[in-house]
Formats: structure tokens, sequence, C-alpha cells
């Protein structure tokens, strides 16, 4: 009789196994470690003050003896003690809650479907302890990111008809009632606590004043670029008179999915053909996100590292039908002839999915194969965006890169609203009026986005990171001389997984 196979939970040591269980909803879905479906954190003060000493536990197993995936262990634990301890984003943030109770994880098609319905019983059976941890914690919720996530929440119940899930999942529903009625209007962290929340888990400081020079430059840069391909679309036309006209091209929602399904093999092919990455192979579905996952427009689930082959999905939100007809149309306008091929490079390939595919070949690092820095992933994906106007991806039509430039813009103007909600110069108000001027966005999906940077105080990170690989692509150009072509510099960054940004530099040694 053979050996039964270890699972992967007994093969890494107690100290990436103390950073796994503080971080469960990812671990699960995005490195594909599926024993822990079924389970769910104590989000509860105590269960995460418990969690943080795990980390501090003296002598409990040695340094990675890869220097670079030791610096990746500290700065995972760094940004974990910050957010629990300094951030404290247990209590004033929901969507922490939300991904803990969330179980669209198990409708991807990872393992059968029997099994994965059975591990979505056991996760649902737990809500109600949950849900009683969520709300000893929930004590400090603004306002703005209350009726920010309220949606979300609420979707957590479609589709469950278990009668102690639901009157748990009521109980949350009711805090979150509370603090749109009577929780404080002001959200802000104030910006020693972003700059650490920012920095910490990247192994780096963060200089806010810096960065936000460096955000004001790229946007001027940026909006030069636009102005450029916005006259070279049509002579003398001005970005304010013809970017209206250019989001109003787009197709009704079925329409939408269909061009993203249509997006995915041109642009890979054209990834291909310039030689930017190997195949990533797998496959991409596209379609609604389930409905817990609605507050964003367009997300990634690629599957993970320890898990067998599944298709990922590549999820394109409807606007919500209780809108009026002018609010869906401002909404549908996001994913325009001229704004989703951007998207799209950036979700799927050469971005998300072909980043996770990649991190799927690495065989040598538990560590590289799980722990994800949130502006190396994010910034990758939009460095990718831009990466395909370089190599004159429909260089024949300027929407390309008008949508490049358009995507950016909002990229910088996240970075600058969350530098000012979160700084407390700035309220959700005249964040939402600075994403309808700087990155011409309407509606509800210029409210949308302002939203966000209530509850995702890091959301920046897309434009910072970006920031970082340029800059550490042109030190390997100037390094590497002759020797250096953009399949050497993606796939030696893309073997470190997902590193914090002040890793990345690491890149330079192991291409050498």
């Amino acid at each position: 009789m053979g050996v039964p196979e270890r699972s992967i939970l007994d093969k890494i040591g107690p100290r990436l196994r103390a950073l796994w269980d503080l971080s469960i909803p990812e671990i699960r879905e995005y490195a594909g470690v599926h024993e822990y479906d079924g389970e769910v954190l104590d989000l509860s003060p105590s269960g995460l003050s418990s969690g943080v000493k795990r980390l501090d536990t003296p002598g409990q197993s040695a340094a990675e003896p890869d220097p670079h995936d030791e610096a990746h262990m500290r700065a995972a634990e760094a940004g974990w003690r910050t957010a629990i301890q300094l951030g404290e984003l247990h209590r004033w943030n929901p969507l922490v809650h939300i991904d803990n109770l969330d179980l669209a994880c198990y409708d991807r098609e990872y393992a059968p479907q029997a099994e994965r319905a059975a591990a979505r019983a056991t996760h649902l059976s737990k809500w109600p302890d949950a849900i009683d941890a969520s709300l000893e914690s929930l004590d400090r919720v603004p306002a703005p990111v209350a009726a920010s996530l309220l949606s979300g929440t609420r979707g957590l119940a479609a589709g469950i008809t278990d009668e102690k899930a639901l009157a748990a999942h009521a109980r949350l529903v009711g805090r979150l009632e509370a603090a749109v009625a009577n929780g404080p209007a002001e959200c802000a962290l104030g910006a020693g606590v972003l700059a650490r929340l920012l920095g910490d888990p990247e192994g780096m400081p963060v200089d806010l004043g810096r960065l936000e020079v460096r955000a004001d430059r790229e946007r001027n840069r940026l909006l030069e670029r636009l102005a450029t391909d916005c006259a070279r679309y049509r002579t003398g036309a001005r970005p304010a008179e013809l970017i209206p006209e250019l989001l109003a091209d787009h197709p009704n929602d079925e329409g939408i999915y269909a061009a993203a399904r249509q997006l995915i093999g041109e642009i890979t092919e054209f990834t291909l053909k310039q030689d930017l990455l190997p195949d990533p192979g797998g496959e991409c579905l596209v379609g609604p996100a389930p409905e817990s996952r609605r507050w964003a427009m367009a997300m990634m689930s690629p599957g993970g590292a320890y898990e067998a082959e599944a298709p990922a999905w590549y999820f394109v939100n409807p606007p919500d039908p209780s809108w009026s007809a002018d609010e869906q149309e401002e909404w549908r306008s996001v994913f325009s002839a001229t704004t989703l091929p951007a998207i799209t490079a950036h979700e799927v390939t050469p971005g998300h999915f072909a980043h996770q595919r990649m991190i799927m070949r690495i065989e040598r690092s538990h560590v590289r194969r799980s722990l994800a820095s949130a502006a190396f992933v994010e910034g990758w994906a939009h460095y990718c965006e831009e990466l395909l106007v370089e190599e004159g991806f429909r260089e024949e039509d300027p929407r390309y890169a008008i949508g490049v430039w358009l995507e950016a813009l909002v990229r910088v103007t996240r970075l600058a609203c969350a530098l000012g909600i979160h700084a407390g110069t700035m309220s959700v108000a005249d964040a939402t009026r600075r994403f309808e001027t700087d990155a011409y966005l309407q509606g509800q999906a210029a409210q949308a986005e302002a939203n966000r940077g209530a509850y995702d105080p890091t959301y920046g990170r897309y434009t910072w990171g970006k920031l970082e690989i340029l800059a550490l692509r042109d030190e390997a150009m100037a390094e590497w001389g002759n020797r250096y072509s953009h399949r050497r510099f993606h796939e030696a960054l893309l073997g470190l997984g997902a590193p914090p940004l002040g890793t990345i530099g690491d890149v330079l040694g192991e291409a050498g």
C-alpha cells in the first residue's frame, strides 16, 4: 500500500504557516491551497492578536535559505503587523470580513462539483460564529465606507437558504446599515498610518510627499500622451471633446463579454509574437462576477499554484439594474471599444492571468508560489498596458493608446485621492469630482472609484508599482546592455513570483 501524499500544510515551516493562517481567503483562492476549503478566519480582536503573536514566536523556524525569499517573508510579516496593530483594518473595513465569508471561491471548477459543494456547505456553517467574531471587531466603520460596501455585503447571501447563516448575515448587514446612518463621516487614517500601510508590506519606507511629486509628474506625462493620440485619431480634436464620444461607443452587456473574449485571443497572440512572455497556456473564461464581488468593475480569479489545472475567470461586471438608464450607461462606458482592450491586457495577458500562470511554474520556493505583494501584482498588470503601446499593438488605431492613457489617469488619480482622503484634505465627494475632471469618468463610475478610496487606502499601488518596475527596467537595460531583452527581463522578474517592491532589484542578480 502506497504512502499517502502529505498535505502541503505539512510541508511548509511554522513561519510560513503562520502567514498563511492569517491569509486564508487569499491563500485558498489565489495560491490554490484547498486544504483551507471550508475554513474561516477568527477576525475578533483576540483571534487576530493571537495570529500576530504567532508571527513573533522566537525561533519558530530558521531564516529562509534564499536571501530574496527571506526578505519577502520579512516584508509580509511586517505588513500583517502594520495592518492589524497600526491600521486596525478589522475594526473599520468591512471588506476584510466580506472576503472571509465570501463563498464565490468555490464557483471556479478547480475540483469536482460535489467536493466544492461540500466545502461551501462547511464554510457556510461557520458563518454564525465568524460573523459574531466580526461584529466584535467592527466598532468604528465610517459612514462612507459602510455605504460603499453595503451592496457587496448584501450580495454575500445571494442564493443562500440556510436560516442560521441568513440570520447571522442579517446581523452583519444591520451593523453596516447602522454605520451608514450613524457612523463617523471622517474616514482619514492619517498620513503616517497610510505611509506604513503602503511601505511595510513592500519592504521599503515610503515618503508620501515624494510619491505625490512622482504621481503629479506621471499625470502630466499621461495628459500629454492623451492629447497627442486624440489629435492623431482626429486632427485638432481635444480630449475633452473626443473622449465622451469614444466612451459612448460600447456594446450591451452581452456584447461586452463577447468583445472581451475576442480581445483575449488577439492580445495573447500579439504578446507571443513580440516575445514578451512565454505562452501562458490555460483557459480564461469571461462573465459577470458573483454578487459579492460587484464592488469592482472588472477583476481576475486566476487559479493558484497549488491546485490542479482549472479555467480562470475574467469577471466583467454589469451595472446595477436598480440604477437609472443614464447611470447604467455611464457604467457601461468603462467598457467602451477604447478602454476595454487596456482593461483586458491588465486583467488577462500579459497582466494578471499570465502573471499567475508564470507563478505556477515556480517549483523551488513556497514563498514565491504563495505570498504576493499587492503593489507588485497591480503594478505589473498596469505596466503591461503601456508595454503593448510601446510594442505597437493596434498602432494604426490610436484608440488603444487613448484607452491606456485613460486607464492610467484613473490609476494616478487613485493615488492622488488616496493621499487626499486619508490625509484628511479631501472628502469622498471631492474625490468623485477629481475622477470626473482628471480621469474623464462619469457619474456612477467616478463615484465607485472615489468610494473605493475610502475602504482601499493603498489603491494608489497601481501607479506606484508601475513606476518602480519601469525604474528597474531602466537599470536592467543599463546593466545588461545588448544582452537585455523584454523577454529576459520579464521572465526574471516574474521568476520572483509577486515580490515586495523593495526587493525587486534582486532580479538583476537572479538573471545574471
